[in-house]
């Protein structure tokens, strides 16, 4: 079997930290390439065009092969083939019911679950790291963060923008207080989770003191344990 490779992140990388691409160069070294191929998937975004210009600008500067996929133009008749030709599978950020939906409705889920099988990188922030596991916390819906059903691909749940948005922490420790989400994982702007066959191997990050969770709810109350985390930057 491959190596089965995710990287969930809570924020940054190219498209809120133009100036600052550890993240993405991170991602990038785990490719054994000179040019690894890498295709954004932005439809959480709506497939935002400015958005896929940003991609385009950030790793036109970083040593790689960049395309996008996008879901609201007809795709490639052959969508199987265009993923898993790819190393890298980059999911940008937006709405994960949207992302969900329209994976589902294109089989792209099906077929994204059989490119991790094969070796083929996942990446992504906030939906696109929400979308790989079991539950995310999100702002899909209006009003007040809720939980989503998503892919499965990790076990548990993830909740991105832990120090970015001040709504996350107390909303993840409700939602677990509550029993409506299970155990997982929160990640601060800036912060890469990565997973190795369903293991979180290495957390790192693109800004000094950004850190990653681990958040359980025991008998006492929710525990929530500071992860060790590697600054990739000097």
């Amino acid at each position: 079997m491959s190596c089965r490779q995710i990287i969930a992140m809570g924020g940054g990388g190219f498209s809120m930290e133009p100036e600052n691409l550890l993240l993405d160069q991170y991602i990038l070294g785990l490719v054994n390439k000179e040019k690894p191929k890498v295709c954004f998937v932005p439809t959480a975004s709506g497939d935002a065009e400015d958005y896929i210009a940003r991609f385009y600008a950030s790793y036109s500067t970083l040593p790689s092969t960049p395309s996008h996929l996008s879901l609201f133009k007809p795709p490639p008749a052959d969508l199987r083939t265009l993923v898993l030709e790819q190393d890298i599978i980059y999911v940008g950020g937006g709405s994960t019911k949207n992302l969900l939906a329209l994976w589902k409705e294109w089989g792209l889920d099906i077929i994204l679950k059989e490119a991790w099988e094969s070796g083929v990188i996942l990446a992504g922030l906030s939906a696109g790291s929400i979308c790989w596991f079991e539950q995310g916390v999100t702002d899909s819906l209006p009003g007040e963060l809720t939980v989503l059903p998503c892919l499965g691909l990790l076990q548990g749940s993830n909740c991105p923008h832990y120090d970015g948005e001040l709504e996350r922490r107390p909303a993840y420790h409700r939602l677990l207080s509550a029993g409506h989400i299970s155990d997982g994982y929160a990640a601060d702007d800036g912060v890469a989770l990565h997973f190795i066959n369903n293991r979180l191997e290495q957390i790192v990050s693109s800004r000094p003191n950004a850190k990653a969770y681990r958040l359980q709810k025991m008998a006492e109350g929710i525990q929530e344990s500071p992860l060790e985390t590697v600054y990739l930057g000097t």
